[in-house]
């Protein structure tokens, strides 16, 4: 029985991309610095162009490094959809199943609204209370539904002001859509469920009530589980293939 996997040699583009990318997340090297031209960098770690213009592609498209007109390369700021992105695609080929986007939910979306009562703003009231007039407007239109509670709770998210958190939970936020308009199209109240819970959350952070507020968002997450359960689902069966099932009795239908 053989014990050993083959060892993986990473290619030598994907080394100078971990090699740059280790700079950037150390902070050696910052937004808006210069990284140089391909040619600098051919010199620098000893390899062909091509190996190095892989390598730049791959920081590119994670939106670390930018292109200048002059052929010079400079540090970015990540763009955070990217990364989420990419993370939640690693999440479902990791099979992950309702159950745990739920319970992560419970952790992310709680800590949330915990840190928008202290910390919304009148700006940021007002947008949520924008968010709940369309909402109420939409309860029959389940795709405008789930949309308005993906940025319902994107915008607690980023009332709380704490980015570490708020960057966290956009990977699993973006696969809480598809079970939403799911839930709302085959329960006849849960949007109106819905609807009625923002608002109760709402008037709490507008109140400052930190119990309430956690009361209410965790009484809207055992809601969305109760209605993902309704909708005929089985909350410890991989998200994707739920979701894919689900696009393709939409398509027959």
């Amino acid at each position: 029985m053989e014990r050993f996997d083959r060892i993986k040699v990473p290619s030598a583009y994907e080394m100078v991309a971990e090699a740059i990318e280790a700079e950037i997340v150390s902070g050696r090297l910052r937004p808006g610095d210069e990284i140089g031209t391909e040619a600098a960098l051919v010199r620098q770690f000893g390899v062909n162009r091509s190996t190095v213009r892989e390598g730049i592609r791959v920081l590119e498209q994670g939106g670390l490094v930018r292109r200048e007109a002059s052929r010079k390369l400079f540090v970015c700021e990540p763009r955070a959809g990217g990364l989420s992105t990419r993370i939640s695609r690693a999440l479902v080929l990791q099979d992950v199943t309702f159950r745990e986007l739920f319970d992560t939910a419970m952790v992310l979306e709680v800590g949330s609204v915990e840190g928008a009562v202290v910390h919304a703003d009148a700006d940021m009231l007002a947008a949520l209370e924008d968010n709940q007039e369309r909402l109420e407007a939409a309860v029959n239109n389940p795709v405008v539904v789930a949309e308005l509670d993906s940025e319902f709770h994107a915008l607690l998210a980023r009332a709380c002001g704490n980015r570490v958190l708020e960057m966290a939970r956009e990977p699993a936020a973006l696969l809480f859509f598809p079970s939403t308009e799911m839930i709302c199209r085959r329960v006849p109240e849960g949007a109106g469920r819905m609807a009625q819970a923002h608002r109760f959350i709402i008037d709490a952070v507008r109140a400052r009530d930190l119990e309430l507020s956690r009361t209410w968002m965790r009484r809207h997450l055992v809601d969305w589980r109760k209605g993902f359960v309704r909708a005929g689902r089985e909350i410890d069966e991989p998200v994707e293939r739920i979701f894919a099932r689900y696009a393709l009795s939409k398509s027959q239908s």
